[in-house]
């Protein structure tokens, strides 16, 4: 009996089994066959699903010899099955899981003969500006504010990589314009810094392109526009996967070969103003019947600058391959190498703008950049639900500034028939990186609840090893950046090793198909180091030296700690969402807090690192065709935010003082609009666009607390309170032409809100304005673009520098022409 009783419950146990894998088979897989009318099986007809609650759940395949498909892995839902076959298309609409064991079909077919078929995505069609898709790739961005902007659709002065109609579009983006030759981009969202885009975590096809991303995460190195596809910006609660930056990301995704041809080759030859002379050329293809697509370029610009003093040339070259022997592997590598060198014209007194800002008095500063970058990325299709992207990366890159630190006020010492040999020597400080970082991500898409979900789960490995020295000088004119004493520098000696580990963590769980939330988590490991020496010398108060001697010191911070974030995504319908984020940030103190002996600047040794966090609330979307908006509040706190001000016992001094001024807080509205004039009384037409757009940004801010009593209350310093950018585009055809508006509201270049100082290293920076207009024509192979920079020929200036390349004032570049042809063969 007691046999029997085993027998049954084993016969129960494996029924049980059975179903429960017949349901996983039903459940996990959806198969046909579809036929024509005469029931022959019809081969290579196109098969699309599209999930009609999340647009980013698309699965494609084809039938084989036998007329047969399959899906594996699909979540349930409703979903739209489009299929299609020499040029017809039909669509249906199925509920998955299905009750039957398959879903087979019959494609009625009409002969015909088709032409030349052109395919367009329409998303991107003569789209200049548009946003992130909540699922990218490895990245998820739902509920966050992102912009993507479309180089190949805007008309623009690329080959100087013209800040101001680049990134027109993004709203709130404080830029310096202190390099008219686009060797360096200068931005900074919400209030923070644009110096060297150094608040912004910035990438190069998802890689780290700046000199260290956390001891000294300054971008040396900016891509050509004219090599770039498009860029990508993530704010407010990008930090838990891309680090610990208060910006965000800035992503630039550069070109590829084109997949349709074996060998394309591309020139733009520019010439402009001011000597302005530039010439890019790029090949790419792919070949090896679709597995290997490569793509190069090399560009070469010159200019004498508009400003006395500011000769420069600067070579960039890039090389990548990309190999993919089946359709779930790609593994692709890159080579990028930038040399410039620069000429530093230096800044301006208040007096001296106002009197010609063209005028240097600087003849002996150079800079010189030394930039490559190595990167190794995998990507694997594990299964139809999850991919896995592995990112390997490097970086050996130096920076050396040489010349004379003294203020505007001050007469360079070469000039002095009283000063010593000593005096007359430049001063020379290089920094030295040598970086590499691993990067892992998967992403993982599931049901959860009857609705789709995506998690992604990632790792990250970082080592950079800094090397920073500053010394003596030739007195010389010429660009020699050799050490007078090299073996035992007169300045200061220090190498930085720094380490960071993170995991990280985001789950897109969409609770209905309107509603969704992204919970997330970051861990960060950072370990910052040094030791080296600097010179101390002491003066009595005749100016005598009673103490010259070298001090050998180190540095040791270590620190663990984890950030939280949430997103928030509410979609009413297909034209519109709400969205709002909450992250927290963290920023460690660099290198450049440390130590760098500057004759105006002296470095608190207890400073801290800054922590806080974003909050954003928005709304964005569509009308129809013809309006397109984002608009939405953020709110950003920065506790213990460094900057630069003036000693505490000694607030006459006119030497700065680096430390951590105050708690902070940034918020404010940005909106962007653009409606399409064209297309609202004329929909039919689809060659002509006539678009306006408005970008204003309206900020506010205030020290709220602060150990030093003069910083408390103050406004924080390079916040705009209007920024404003407005414009015209039209399209008809290949013609392309677009005029363009920029304002910016005065502000204060330093936390104690100074309006004027007679070095002029502090002060308001006055409200100014610009206009730009451009034109661009394509005819088959070739394209001619112009325009002009500057229209009025405004004087204004966008810095106050503290050291290099000034100190003092750094104007913008007055009214320039340019004028670009290029061809593609």
């Amino acid at each position: 009996q007691n046999r029997m009783k085993a027998i049954y419950t084993l016969t129960i146990f494996l029924f049980i089994i059975h179903n429960c894998l017949a349901q996983e088979q039903k459940t996990t897989v959806l198969k046909g066959k579809i036929v024509d009318q005469q029931q022959e099986a019809l081969v290579f007809v196109n098969i699309l699903l599209k999930n009609k609650a999340d647009s980013t759940l698309n699965y494609a395949t084809t039938t084989n010899e036998k007329g047969q498909y399959q899906f594996t892995d699909i979540p349930a839902g409703t979903y739209d099955f489009i299929y299609s076959y020499l040029g017809q298309k039909k669509q249906i609409e199925l509920t998955y899981p299905l009750t039957e064991s398959s879903f087979d079909l019959i494609f009625e077919q009409k002969s015909q003969q088709l032409a030349t078929v052109e395919v367009v995505d329409e998303s991107r069609k003569n789209a200049d500006f548009t946003k992130l898709r909540d699922v990218e790739g490895t990245t998820i961005n739902a509920g966050r504010k992102s912009e993507v902007v479309h180089l190949e659709a805007i008309a623009a002065n690329l080959a100087i990589n013209n800040s101001r109609q680049i990134y027109a579009k993004i709203a709130g983006l404080n830029i310096w314009e202190s390099d008219g030759m686009g060797l360096q981009l200068g931005i900074g969202g919400r209030g923070l810094s644009p110096n060297r885009t150094s608040n912004f975590n910035t990438r190069q096809d998802g890689y780290d392109i700046s000199a260290d991303a956390l001891g000294y995460p300054e971008s040396y190195y900016t891509p050509p526009s004219e090599a770039v596809d498009r860029i990508e910006v993530v704010r407010g609660a990008a930090s838990l996967q891309y680090g610990t930056q208060f910006g965000g990301l800035l992503n630039f995704k550069l070109k590829k070969g084109p997949k349709n041809k074996p060998f394309e080759f591309t020139t733009r030859n520019t010439i402009g103003s001011f000597g302005l002379k530039s010439t890019f050329n790029s090949i790419g293809g792919t070949v090896a019947k679709g597995k290997i697509n490569y793509y190069g370029f090399y560009q070469y610009k010159t200019s004498d600058g508009w400003r006395n003093n500011a000769d420069s040339d600067a070579h960039t070259a890039y090389a990548s391959i990309n190999y993919s022997p089946n359709e779930k592997m790609s593994l692709s590598a890159s080579y990028t190498h930038l040399h410039y060198l620069a000429q530093q014209s230096g800044g301006l007194t208040n007096t001296e703008f106002q009197e010609n800002p063209q005028q240097s008095n600087r003849e002996r500063n150079w800079f010189k950049i030394d930039w490559n970058v190595f990167s190794l990325s995998l990507d694997y299709q594990l299964s139809s639900r999850t991919k896995i992207n592995i990112r390997n990366f490097g970086l050996l890159a130096s920076r050396e500034s040489l010349g004379y630190l003294g203020g505007p006020d001050n007469t360079d010492p070469i000039y002095l028939d009283r000063a010593s040999e000593e005096e007359k020597q430049r001063s020379l400080i290089c920094g030295f990186f040598h970086n590499i970082g691993s990067e892992s991500r998967l992403l993982h898409r599931y049901d959860l609840f009857q609705q789709p979900a995506t998690l992604l789960i990632g790792a990250r490995y970082y080592q950079g090893q800094t090397i920073s020295k500053q010394g003596s000088g030739s007195s010389n004119f010429d660009p020699d950046f050799t050490y007078l004493n090299a073996d035992q520098l007169d300045g200061s000696d220090y190498e930085f090793p720094s380490r960071n580990i993170a995991f990280f963590a985001e789950n897109l769980i969409n609770i209905t198909p309107q509603i969704s939330i992204t919970p997330g988590i970051r861990y960060e490991y950072i370990r910052n180091t040094g030791e080296g020496y600097y010179r101390q010398i002491v003066r009595d108060l005749a100016d005598n030296v009673v103490l010259d001697t070298l001090r050998s010191e180190g540095f040791f911070r270590e620190r663990s700690l984890a950030l939280l974030g949430l997103g928030v995504s509410y979609k009413p319908n297909k034209m519109m969402e709400v969205y709002s984020n909450f992250s927290q940030n963290y920023r460690a103190i660099n290198f450049n807090d440390f130590k760098i002996i500057n004759p105006t600047l002296v470095i608190d040794q207890n400073l801290q690192d800054e922590s806080g966090y974003n909050a954003d609330l928005g709304v964005r979307g569509r009308v129809k065709d013809w309006l397109h908006y984002d608009v939405s509040l953020f709110y950003l706190a920065y506790n213990d935010r460094i900057g630069e001000g003036w000693l505490p016992d000694n607030p006459s001094s006119t030497v700065r003082y680096r430390t951590n001024i105050a708690d902070s807080h940034i918020y404010g509205l940005e909106s962007f609009v653009e409606l399409d004039v064209w297309n609202l009384f004329d929909k039919q037409n689809e060659t002509t666009a006539l678009k306006l757009f408005s970008n204003i940004a309206i900020l506010n801010s205030a020290n709220i607390r602060s150990d030093i009593s003069f910083y408390e209350g103050k406004k924080v310093e390079l916040v705009p309170p209007v920024n404003l950018k407005t414009g015209i585009t039209f399209r008809k055809n290949a013609l392309t032409a677009s005029a363009q508006f920029s304002y910016t509201h005065q502000h204060f270049s330093d936390p104690t809100n100074a309006e004027a100082a007679p070095s002029a290293i502090i002060g308001i920076i006055p409200s100014y304005y610009v206009a730009d207009i451009s034109v661009n024509y394509r005819y088959k192979f070739l394209e001619l673009s112009g325009g002009i920079n500057n229209l009025t020929n405004n004087y204004y200036f966008t810095r106050r520098a503290t050291g290099y390349p000034g100190p003092g004032i750094l104007p913008s570049d007055g009214r320039s022409f340019y004028l670009t042809l290029g061809m593609k063969l």
